[in-house]
């Protein structure tokens, strides 16, 4: 259910001090750094429905911005904290917040563990999120902010929640990443910790989310690559391309479509990219708002590609963005002044705005002719370890999600963060906002949004980018 936004929790320095001692040094070439200009006061194409919806594994939660302010006006709580009055149940006990280690294992716990992946509905009325841990996938309404299948809370009363998280759809180990296929009727789930995707009927599953025991919502399962990270389709729905975490493949499925609106998936090619993924490690894809593209991450490769989304499916590009990049996510920005590829990096640089480490995206000119393509700057993105990025349909805001916290000394210490950019000029991004997430109140205690992941930019009511 919503909560309302409360100040910011007090710094905490575990993820920090976990995450930056693992991180590689920046090494190889330095990119040419894109100079922006001064922000205006306001960028067009922002409209009244529009809200940014962002996963945060550590804490569990999908933090809501609204563009209009660059504010997070909402939490939507997804763990099952405080459903109880008595002290196993709560998030608090004893005056201590947990760790996330701590928080997950706590006696009865049935909410979300590791939120991560995020997706909305093509007409921008549902977000899927996935449950990495805990294995499961929730909807939730995008315009009221609230989670399809909640229950009124029986234990309900001044130191307890009204309502009680929903189990979700329970889909197999190690979900990563939701897709929605192009008709949205149909949600697929990448099961990353085995070898298979589960497609769910959408509209079985809302009924069996409000209680239709009889629902099916999971249609079938489809065999794989092992270790599936993410599913993305073609324009025309005709197609939809598997990219993997553990080989070096990419699998193209043919999907033949019923009277019903349902595919019939069968795999079409395996695709061999040892070429530009050698490791086989590729988290992420996305076709082009075209649909003649689609780009994908090597995150271990430090390295983006892409390739025709038509028969035979052929490489048009192999960019490497530089030592120990570690891209994340792609995202497409094409408008009157520019046609780009931006990669978020997860690396963090020294020397950053105003001498804070950052990361950087890297900035690749769209507009050159196949097997040309290459980056042609970066910027910082004003927040550490980038991952999820989206753009408004008008294609003129960039958003920017951050893994790690902000450093001490710093305007918004010990916060994790979310950037905006004014894109119009699609190769000199221009820094808007650095946007704290703070944190959910809960009954018995502040929980810090953390961690963020997937980021989606939707427009309630309109046709996105999955439509």
């Amino acid at each position: 259910m919503p909560q309302r936004q409360d100040s910011p929790a007090s710094a905490s320095r575990r993820d920090f001090l976990r995450i930056a001692g693992t991180l590689p040094l920046a090494t190889g070439p330095v990119l040419a750094q894109a100079q922006p200009a001064a922000p205006p006061a306001r960028v067009p194409g922002i409209e009244d429905a529009d809200r940014v919806f962002i996963t945060n594994e550590d804490s569990n939660t999908i933090a809501v911005i609204n563009p209009a302010t660059n504010r997070v006006e909402t939490t939507i709580n997804l763990t099952s904290f405080d459903e109880d009055p008595r002290p196993p149940f709560r998030y608090v006990t004893g005056g201590v917040a947990p760790t996330h280690a701590a928080m997950i294992h706590k006696p009865l716990y049935h909410g979300c563990i590791d939120a991560h992946g995020a997706v909305p509905s093509p007409d921008g009325r549902l977000l899927a999120t996935s449950g990495r841990g805990s294995s499961n996938i929730y909807l939730t309404d995008a315009a009221q902010r609230h989670v399809i299948g909640n229950a009124p809370n029986f234990a309900a009363g001044s130191t307890t929640n009204r309502e009680r998280i929903s189990t979700g759809i329970l889909v197999g180990r190690e979900p990563h990443e939701p897709t929605f296929s192009r008709n949205g009727k149909e949600l697929w789930v990448t099961v990353r910790g085995e070898d298979r995707i589960a497609v769910l009927d959408v509209e079985a599953a809302i009924r069996y989310l409000r209680g239709d025991a009889s629902a099916q919502a999971i249609r079938m399962y489809v065999g794989t690559l092992p270790g599936p990270a993410q599913v993305w389709f073609n324009r025309e729905n005709t197609v939809a391309f598997v990219a993997s975490q553990k080989v070096s493949s990419v699998d193209v499925f043919e999907l033949r479509m019923g009277a019903d609106g349902f595919t019939l998936p069968q795999r079409r090619v395996t695709l061999d990219i040892s070429g530009q993924d050698k490791p086989g490690f590729t988290p992420f894809l996305k076709t082009t708002p075209d649909g003649g593209e689609v780009w994908f991450s090597h995150k271990l490769a430090d390295a983006v590609s892409c390739r025709s989304t038509r028969p035979e499916f052929g490489l048009l590009d192999a960019v490497p963005l530089g030592a120990n990049a570690r891209p994340n996510h792609v995202e497409f920005v094409e408008n009157a002044r520019g046609k780009v590829v931006y990669a978020s990096l997860a690396r963090v640089d020294d020397n950053g705005p105003g001498g804070v480490a950052s990361s950087q995206i890297a900035i690749i000119d769209r507009s050159a002719p196949p097997g040309a393509r290459k980056v042609v700057g970066t910027f910082f993105t004003h927040g550490r370890e980038s991952h999820g990025l989206w753009t408004n349909p008008e294609n003129t805001l960039l958003y920017v999600a951050h893994e790690q916290d902000e450093l001490p000394g710093t305007p918004n210490a010990g916060q994790t963060v979310c950037s905006a950019f004014d894109v119009r000029d699609p190769m000199r991004p221009a820094f808007i906002a650095q946007i704290p997430l703070g944190s959910i109140a809960l009954p018995s205690g502040e929980l810090r949004n953390k961690k963020s992941i997937n980021l989606v930019y939707v427009r309630v009511g309109a046709r996105g980018q999955t439509g």
